[in-house]
């Protein structure tokens, strides 16, 4: 650091602020060390810092599994976001025979300075004791005064998206959901709810999937698909989505001019689904970054705070009105015979 600081023209301690990503360092002088950085190979050793400053500057990340979209999406985007503060990311899943504690001590193992947990995760950790001596940020989950809450508006988003299916003029709307045990799909189902009830229609019975294409079709399959009276579908992710659509076509259901379908998350292949599919948008990168921002605060002793991010309705193709709703073709105008002379 003094060979650096020596290069650059400046102090041992403005080297220390840039390393450590400070944001009281000018551009220009950032700049000029990072140069003087690169012309000298110098790289911050990760196990000397941690011996000065009891930190190993990495994180860990809590999950049942990253098989499914929104982990892996989240993982990607913790990765990145804790990247940009100067943090290294390791993950632990956990399964039927490890509990949320043993997750717990194999990231006290890797000396980590906190953790996020995500998702279905999350109801481990609402039963558990909060670790004292770990910073904890969770995912998708009701506020809680032992650690910091992140969340989309899981609630606003689907009922923007109920909402939206009967403006089109669907008498009501079904839904596939989620994982009973999960928060996320709890609070999807409750906007869909809470939709239905404010406009006075009937909340058809609940059927669920497991966030996978396999069990959307299958359970729209089990609903009835053939059934003239299923004109609106509101899934809980656009995984389940996908399944539906496949489960309508070959039931012979046409999307949307006979049953429209709605999704959530909005992944990256929703605008290319036969038909491009209507969906909530949850923004991933944004969840990922507020999750680290609130667990590099509780690290550094700012305290937590709970954060609710937006969901957005993405309107595309897959929703129209129902066949009833929709306009009759207007009728040919009557020939007439041409008169004669």
């Amino acid at each position: 650091m003094l060979d650096v600081a020596a290069r650059a023209g400046v102090s041992g301690q403005t080297v220390s602020r840039v390393v450590n990503a400070s944001p009281r360092v000018d551009p220009v002088t950032r700049e000029r060390v990072e140069q003087a950085m690169a012309e000298l190979g110098y790289r911050p050793h990760r196990a000397a810092r941690a011996l000065r400053t009891g930190r190993t500057q990495t994180i860990g990340l809590v999950a049942t599994t990253l098989a499914t979209i929104g982990n892996s999406r989240m993982l990607q985007a913790v990765v990145e976001a804790a990247a940009g503060r100067g943090y290294a990311v390791t993950v632990v899943t956990l399964d039927a025979a490890s509990g949320i504690g043993d997750a717990f001590a194999r990231l006290r193992d890797q000396g980590v300075d906190g953790a996020i947990v995500l998702n279905e995760a999350t109801a481990v950790v609402r039963d558990a004791t909060a670790p004292a001596d770990l910073a904890l940020v969770v995912v998708d989950s009701p506020p809680d005064d032992r650690f910091a809450v992140v969340r989309t508006d899981h609630a606003a988003g689907a009922r923007a998206a109920t909402e939206h299916l009967l403006a089109l003029g669907h008498a009501t709307v079904w839904h596939l959901a989620g994982p009973e045990a999960s928060f996320a799909a709890g609070e999807r189902e409750r906007g869909w709810r809470a939709a239905l009830a404010g406009a006075g229609r009937e909340v058809p019975p609940v059927v669920r999937g497991d966030w996978t294409a396999a069990s959307g079709r299958e359970a729209v399959a089990a609903l009835g698909a053939p059934d003239a009276e299923l004109t609106a579908i509101f899934a809980a992710n656009d995984q389940m989505a996908l399944g539906a659509l496949r489960a309508l076509a070959d039931a012979g259901r046409r999307v949307p001019e006979e049953v429209s379908v709605v999704g959530f998350d909005d992944v990256a292949d929703a605008a290319d689904y036969r038909p491009p599919l209507t969906t909530v948008r949850q923004d991933f990168d944004e969840l990922g970054a507020a999750a680290v921002a609130a667990l590099v605060d509780a690290i550094e002793g700012a305290g937590h705070a709970s954060v609710l991010l937006p969901a957005t309705l993405v309107p595309r193709a897959s929703t129209a009105p129902p066949p009833s709703a929709a306009p009759s073709p207007p009728s040919a105008a009557p020939s007439r015979a041409p008169s004669r002379a």
